[in-house]
């Protein structure tokens, strides 16, 4: 084989899994600027092989042999036969590179290639042709209000059991959460999410006793595909959520892999007490999320820890803890409190479920928050997506990240991903934006961002930003149009808003105003100094805006990534003293940024 390797498998899909991690692992080390670049060809055929000593021979190793070359430098190119055998058992997009003759082989062969998420390529054939699916919340009709919580949960733990079946894409909570109690339509709902079905229902919990009635609904002809009511005991919640799985499942034409049914049929818990605090726990998260108060942030912590003393192997426990806690830093959280107790979560979580996604994703915002390790954190966010393809958290965080590092293309693929997962969603959409500004496309950013803004009329933030790309583009009106809500309002957040739209067009006293409230020690909040150093920076004072952001990195806080493209900061950009904090951030040192922008 000379600088090769030629391995034998058992069947088509372990040699095909192996192929895409051993890429996958290659293309977060190649990441890496400091090491010199590893790129590999893979090539995969199924037959018959015969054995002669330590050498394994036969039609099967020639063609397999034949397809490695066909593959690009950290390609992965399967045979037609592979292809049949994993085509509807992997979360993968297979592109047909059409029958070719091969050297020694009589007849052509069908030669298929694996689109990898990272390579730039479209997100075509295989996500799109996969059924989507969206779970609406179920409706409580306890008699005892105070059992909303089960219904909110259970939906939640709905949408996780099916996200574990690959061959299905889930649409996130985030884009359904807000057809609680809706009266629309199923053929709406569809076109609004792009579903091809929604999973509708309700519970009813008295005490130990469960009524669960679903049915799930072909959107676009209206039509019910399957139905149940469940009357069971509150020990069998596990079993009716498996048994929803599987005839999902079936209803859509979707053969289940060994791996989803070990997925869909294993238990979390053991504990019906654990589990109905986790619950809650999940609830309360989603309160966090709309309000993140002290009060919300303990209650979620109290029903976590709780679900963790009846079962100390709850790993969904540990995991959903720890990721709660690390999006609490800077919330209501300092680093220096979480970081301890987070790593013990996540090593619990994935010491008692290796194979847990939400275990991966909290240790890579573990690594991200603490470390900065960006290879690391790549490599945990891409088995959080192997492991659950629906994950829409991760996807975000992978885009966010790719973005940082200004991978731009391998950016918008993922969150292009995420956008079909959460349509509806505020981050995948607005990472997008973000990803064109740096791109120079200010046109397709400005036009995402007036959609946001109608979608979320509320939030102050996304109308500053709009009234900054106005500014950017040069559409002084519009840009002073937006603002005007933020005139004379008290709250910080609002006069940083107006601060930096009017420096951008030419205007310096609220920023003056605002600086000096702020060193008269008038204003606080949390990471105001970073605030405080970009607008020192447009204003021109290099010396204080540097001051700032060397604080905040000798701080612990270390958010520079959170902002250093920032256009604001393009006065300091070449000053040795920020690159220094670049470079103590694992950040690349420049900014790709087109000049036509």
């Amino acid at each position: 084989m000379g600088d090769g390797l030629l391995l034998e498998f058992q069947n088509a899909l372990d040699a095909v899994e192996c192929g895409v991690e051993l890429q996958r692992v290659i293309h977060v080390r190649n990441a890496r600027k400091e090491v010199l670049p590893l790129r590999i060809r893979i090539g995969i055929h199924l037959g018959d092989v015969q054995h002669e000593g330590t050498d394994i021979l036969g039609d099967a190793v020639n063609v397999a042999s034949r397809l490695e070359p066909i593959a690009e430098p950290e390609g992965l190119c399967v045979s037609f036969p592979v292809y049949d055998q994993v085509r509807n058992k992997l979360p993968y997009t297979f592109e047909n590179l059409g029958p070719k003759r091969l050297k020694g082989v009589q007849e052509p062969v069908g030669i298929y290639r694996v689109v990898f998420p990272w390579t730039g390529a479209a997100f075509t054939s295989r996500e799109s042709v996969l059924p989507r699916l969206a779970v609406l919340p179920l409706t409580n009709i306890s008699p005892d209000p105070k059992d909303e919580y089960f219904a909110e949960g259970l939906t939640e733990e709905l949408i996780t059991v099916l996200s574990q079946v690959k061959g299905l894409r889930v649409i996130s909570r985030t884009s359904v959460s807000g057809y609680k109690g809706t009266t629309k339509p199923a053929t709406k709902i569809g076109t609004e999410l792009q579903a091809d079905s929604v999973l509708i229902g309700s519970v009813r919990k008295v005490g130990n006793q469960l009524r669960i009635a679903v049915q799930l609904i072909d959107t676009r002809s209206d039509e019910q595909r399957w139905s149940q009511t469940y009357d069971r005991k509150l020990e069998n919640i596990f079993g009716i959520q498996t048994e929803i799985a599987e005839r999902t499942a079936a209803a859509l034409r979707i053969e289940l892999l060994h791996s989803d049914r070990e997925a869909i049929q294993s238990r979390p818990t053991s504990s019906l007490s654990a589990y109905e605090a986790y619950l809650r726990g999940i609830q309360a998260i989603q309160r966090f999320h709309l309000l993140s108060s002290d009060e919300v942030d303990r209650e979620v912590v109290q029903h976590f820890e709780e679900a963790i003393r009846h079962d100390p192997s709850f790993s969904a426990a540990y995991a959903r803890l720890a990721i709660h806690l690390i999006e609490a830093i800077g919330e209501t959280r300092p680093a220096a409190e979480v970081a301890l107790r987070a790593q013990d979560l996540v090593t619990k979580a994935l010491e008692t479920n290796p194979n847990s996604s939400d275990g991966h994703l909290a240790r890579a915002m573990l690594v991200w928050q603490l470390d900065l390790a960006w290879d690391r954190v790549e490599a945990e966010l891409l088995q959080a997506i192997t492991l659950n393809p629906s994950s829409c958290a991760a996807r975000v965080r992978y885009g966010a990240l790719l973005q940082v590092l200004q991978r731009w293309d391998e950016a918008q693929v993922q969150l292009r991903a995420a956008r079909e997962q959460d349509p509806l969603g505020l981050e995948p959409r607005g990472l997008l934006a973000q990803v064109y500004v740096a791109r120079g496309d200010l046109p397709t950013a400005i036009s995402v961002v007036e959609v946001l803004l109608q979608d979320f009329p509320n939030m102050a933030g996304i109308r500053a930003w709009l009234a900054a790309l106005y500014a950017w583009a040069g559409r002084r009106e519009d840009a002073a149009r937006m603002i005007e809500p933020f005139a004379g309002a008290p709250d910080l957040g609002s006069r940083i808003y107006r601060a930096t739209v009017q420096l951008r067009l030419g205007r310096e006293e609220d920023a003056r105003a605002l600086l000096a409230d702020w060193e008269a020690g008038k204003i606080s909040g949390a990471h105001i100094a970073r605030y405080a150093a970009e607008l020192y920076a447009m204003l021109g004072d290099k010396t204080r805006a540097l001051a700032l952001l060397e604080q905040d990195e000798r701080s612990g806080e270390r958010l520079i990534w959170q902002i250093y493209q920032a256009r604001g900061l393009d006065s300091i950009r070449d000053d040795a003293r920020f690159i220094a904090l670049l470079r103590a951030e694992n950040l690349p040192t420049t900014v790709d940024r087109p000049r036509a922008s």
